[in-house]
């Protein structure tokens, strides 16, 4: 970083904090305030402290996120790195007395129980790394995310962010029937939906669905007819969406019969015993039985059904790992890591066109690792659309703008500004639609309509190529404006949530540096029509900033599209 104690003074660290239902919070600490100035060199010898930031399970971003920036106050330039595994990590910052470094790896003895011994001839390797620079943030968040884009594993021409709707959050909740999901069904297309997903619950018989989870076959209760789930399944395709069904394929709830039918070598182990996690066992995906089940699984789903999207899911971590065939606890959990990736490959080589959805109780494993194998990425559990923009604003510090999966979940009983406020927050990423859209008025269908319209139209054509911005810096949790944008080619689009701001907050400047001159075009996209007020928007050529009028006292959202002159646009 530099060659002497200036760097502590030079650099500052932004790092993430991730909690369930608490995802996307990043903040700033001067590495002065990490590493005093100790006069070490007094002693010959280096200080002896780091700062650690460590995963431990399976919950890669389940507290911390492997990943940071080092941005320098005195060049601007920016350091960006992320550890690419979904298992145990750490990475560290330090003084070596003559510089600052940062180091990155996979599992550790020390804080991840991991050890592995290696005979003559044998070798390890350790998880990949990857590292970026650039002259200022904005710079290096757009170098991380081509090389996101360039290194993703899987094919995206069948799944070019879709609008989909999924029955879970605020709405069905793990509840599925046929008498329910039918009314859904048509109102989901009518509003314009292109995939339809069945979430948790499809197959359970006895009302307690947590512990007995594993078999994956359609329960006969909630889908009574006599083609059962089927009829629901035909009923998505028949309306011109994609069938989707919730999985957490690595857990085989206590009580299921599937616990007794595969053998223990099928599961996490420590100390010749089954490791149990909330009333469920741990697939360890190193043994064939296991993965041979997973993939009879998914066969008999997409053979017997036509299914074309799963969304897995993944709500328990196993602590530090199995020592069933392993060198050590942490050596276990790493080839089952391994293991489960090779088996998500495998997925895609058998079937190309399928389209996976990563959830880990929402945001909790945004690894690169497994964001590089799934189309689709969940960032939270969020249940209070009042909360949820800062999530949606900051997910594309860690997962493509197309695959981040934000829920907008509008209720009946919402009022415009309330309704459109929600559609925004999934607005500008894979556009992701909750909601008894069957139990509204006209009205609040046509508002609905009129997103997933202007999302096809504005967002759907340039998302996959664009990269993120954020005109008001990086929100914090309780900010009352939030802000995230996204460009390609001569286009920008911002989102812009004004969430109960005071009276003192009249007005926001969005500093857009890319864009230059008088000739800079904004409109509002969405929403717009009687029932908004327009909010005034106009551009300072002096500032290279959109300055937008915010009101105050309401939860309300407005989304502009801003086009250079002599640029392409879509605005009619």
């Amino acid at each position: 970083m530099s060659n002497d104690e200036t760097w502590k003074k030079e650099w500052i660290l932004l790092e993430g904090h991730y909690d369930w239902l608490g995802e996307g919070r990043w903040s700033y600490t001067k590495c002065s305030d990490l590493f005093p100035v100790l006069r070490q060199e007094l002693t010959n010898h280096n200080p002896r402290s780091e700062h650690a930031v460590v995963s431990t399970g399976t919950w890669s971003t389940g507290g911390s996120v492997p990943m940071a920036f080092l941005e320098s106050r005195e060049t601007g330039n920016v350091w960006a790195f992320q550890v690419e595994h979904n298992g145990a990590w750490r990475w560290e910052i330090g003084d070596n007395t003559v510089d600052g470094y940062f180091a990155l790896s996979g599992p550790t003895s020390v804080n991840h129980s991991w050890m592995k011994d290696l005979g003559e001839g044998e070798s390890f390797a350790t998880v990949p790394a990857s590292f970026v620079m650039g002259g200022d943030m904005q710079t290096t968040v757009e170098e991380m995310t081509k090389y996101r884009r360039i290194g993703r594993l899987v094919d995206e021409s069948s799944a070019v962010s879709q609008v989909i709707f999924n029955d879970y959050m605020n709405t069905i909740n793990g509840d599925p029937t046929t008498e329910k999901l039918l009314p859904l069904i048509s109102s989901a297309a009518q509003v314009g939906c292109e995939v339809f997903v069945i979430d948790c619950g499809w197959y359970d018989d006895s009302g307690d669905w947590w512990p007995s989870v594993g078999e994956w076959k359609p329960s006969k209760t909630r889908f009574p007819g006599p083609r059962g789930i089927g009829e629901v399944i035909d009923a998505i395709k028949e309306a011109g969406m994609v069938p989707g069904l919730w999985l957490e394929p690595e857990v085989i709830g206590i009580k299921s019969p599937v616990a007794q039918e595969l053998p223990d070598s099928a599961f996490f182990q420590r100390n010749g015993q089954r490791v149990v996690e909330q009333e469920r066992y741990i697939l360890d995906l190193r043994d064939e039985s296991a993965r041979r089940y997973l993939d009879g699984v998914v066969d008999r789903l997409i053979g017997d059904y036509g299914v074309q999207y799963f969304k897995m899911d993944y709500n328990v971590s196993p602590g530090a790992g199995t020592d069933y065939h392993a060198d050590s606890v942490g050596d276990g959990l790493l080839g089952h890591n391994r293991a489960f990736l090779d088996w998500v490959d495998g997925l895609h080589r058998r079937y190309p066109k399928l389209i996976l959805e990563n959830c880990s109780s929402g945001g909790m494993r945004e690894d690169f690792a497994q964001t590089s194998r799934f189309q689709v990425q969940s960032t939270s559990d969020q249940q209070d659309y009042r909360l949820y923009p800062v999530i949606a604003a900051t997910a594309p510090l860690m997962v493509l703008p197309e695959q981040a999966a934000s829920w907008a979940y509008p209720q009946a009983e919402m009022d415009a500004e309330q309704t459109a406020f929600n559609i925004n927050t999934t607005f500008l990423g894979r556009f992701f639609l909750s909601g008894y859209i069957n139990q509204m008025e006209e009205w609040q269908k046509n508002i609905i309509q009129q997103g997933i319209q202007a999302y096809r139209e504005h967002v759907q054509p340039m998302i996959g190529e664009s990269v993120p911005l954020w005109p008001l810096g990086l929100p914090s949790w309780d900010s009352a404006v939030v802000a995230l944008g996204v460009k390609a080619s001569q286009r920008t689009i911002v989102t812009v949530w004004a969430r109960n701001a005071p009276e003192t907050v009249k007005e926001v400047a969005l500093f857009l540096p890319h864009l230059h001159g008088e000739g800079v075009q904004c409109r509002t996209i969405f929403p717009v029509g009687p029932a908004f007020d327009e909010w005034d928007a106009k551009w300072s050529e002096a500032d290279s900033s959109l300055i937008v009028s915010i009101p105050h006292g309401m939860y309300a959202s407005r989304s502009f599209e801003l086009v250079e002159k002599g640029g392409e646009t879509l605005l009619s």
